[in-house]
C-alpha cells in the first residue's frame, strides 16, 4: 500500500517527519503497523534519530545487529555522514549500488544513498540513483534540491509538475513547490509562505523546520520583524543540533540584511559555530573569505626596500 495515500498506515509518521517532528516520529506507536511496514517505520524513526543529534546512537545500535539489509546499511551512511565521515559513508553507498548489487532499486537506498552522494559533492551520481526510483516522493523532493542547488530551476519545476499529476496535494509536492517558489521569487514568494505558514502556525504540525522556511518566506517578502518573530520561536522549539543551527544561520543573515552586522556577528556567530561547527553557512563563509584573501594578495603594494 502506497503510505502517502490516504489509507496508507504510514501517512502520519511520514508526514511528522517531513513536517520535522522528529521528537514525534520516534515516539509513534508502531505496534500495530502491518508486517511489511514495520522496517519502513524503524528506517524513519532512526532517521529521525539522526537528525536530533544521535547518530552515534544509531551507530552504536546497528553494530550490534546480525541482519545485512540494503536499508539498514544506508541509514548507518547517513549516521556516519552526519558525524563528518564523508568518505566512509559514500564507501558504503556506492557498495550497495555497485552495478550488479540490488541496492540501486532499492527505494530507501535510494533517498539515502542520494542524500549522502549529495553531501559529498557527488550530484551527478546521486542523481543517477534517484532517477531509478518508481513513484517514490522522496526521491523526488531530493532530485528538486539537488537542481536547486545546481541552479536549475528549469529542471527543478519540470520535476514538480510531473509528480503534482500523480501526487496531487501531497505534503512533499506541496513542499517542493514552495522550494522553487522561493527561488523563482515574485508571486510564488507569497505562495511558498502559505505552505510553510500553515505547517508552522497549527500546533499538529509546527516544528522549527516549518517555522524556519516561514522566516526565510517572510524574509523575502520583506517582512523583517515577522521573519525574526519566527526564527526565535524555532531557536526556543529547537534542541541542539541541525535545527538550532539552522535557525542561528538565517538569524545571522537576517541582522546582517536589516543592518546590524557587527552586532550579529558577536553575538550569533559563536552560538552557530558551538551548534554546528561544520555547518553549510561556515563552511561556505570560510571559502569565500579564502578567495577574498587570494585575491587581495595579489594586489598588496610591493615596496622595494632601501
Amino acid at each position: 500500500m502506497d503510505p502517502y495515500s490516504a489509507e496508507g498506515e504510514l501517512i502520519n509518521i511520514h508526514n511528522h517527519f517531513h513536517q520535522g517532528q522528529y521528537e514525534e516520529v520516534v515516539e509513534f506507536d508502531t505496534s500495530s503497523l502491518s508486517p511489511e511496514n514495520e522496517l519502513p517505520a524503524r528506517l524513519l524513526k532512526l532517521r529521525a534519530r539522526i537528525a536530533l543529534g544521535q547518530a552515534e546512537d544509531v551507530l552504536a545500535e546497528l553494530r550490534k545487529e546480525s541482519s545485512k539489509q540494503d536499508e539498514l546499511a544506508a541509514v548507518g551512511a547517513l549516521a556516519e555522514l552526519a558525524l563528518g565521515r564523508t568518505d566512509a559513508a559514500v564507501q558504503t553507498i556506492e557498495g550497495l549500488v555497485a552495478e550488479g548489487q540490488p541496492g540501486a532499486d532499492n527505494a530507501a537506498v535510494q533517498v539515502l544513498g542520494g542524500t549522502v552522494l549529495q553531501a559529498a559533492g557527488k550530484s551527478e551520481e546521486a542523481l543517477a540513483l534517484l532517477s531509478r526510483h518508481q513513484g517514490n516522493l522522496e526521491a523526488v523532493a531530493l532530485i528538486v534540491q539537488i537542481h536547486l542547488q545546481q541552479n536549475r530551476n528549469d529542471l527543478a519545476l519540470k520535476e514538480v509538475a510531473a509528480a503534482r499529476r500523480w501526487a496531487q496535494d501531497s505534503l512533499l509536492v506541496n513542499l517542493a513547490e514552495a522550494w522553487v517558489g522561493l527561488r523563482l521569487g515574485g508571486e510564488r514568494y507569497q505562495q511558498a509562505f502559505y505552505v510553510f505558514e500553515e505547517l508552522a502556525q497549527a500546533p499538529s504540525t509546527s516544528s522549527p523546520r516549518s517555522l524556519i522556511s516561514q522566516a526565510v518566506a517572510e524574509l523575502l517578502l520583506g517582512r523583517t520583524e515577522e521573519a525574526e518573530a519566527a526564527l526565535e520561536q524555532a531557536l526556543q522549539k529547537s534542541p541542539e543540533g541541525n535545527s538550532a543551527a539552522d535557525a542561528l544561520a538565517n538569524l545571522l543573515v537576517l541582522r546582517v540584511v536589516t543592518g546590524r552586522e557587527p552586532a550579529a556577528a558577536a553575538e550569533i556567530a559563536p552560538r552557530l559555530e558551538k551548534a554546528d561547527p561544520q555547518h553549510p553557512f561556515l563552511v561556505d563563509l570560510a571559502e569565500k573569505r579564502d578567495a577574498f584573501d587570494r585575491a587581495a594578495a595579489k594586489y598588496k603594494p610591493k615596496v622595494a626596500a632601501a
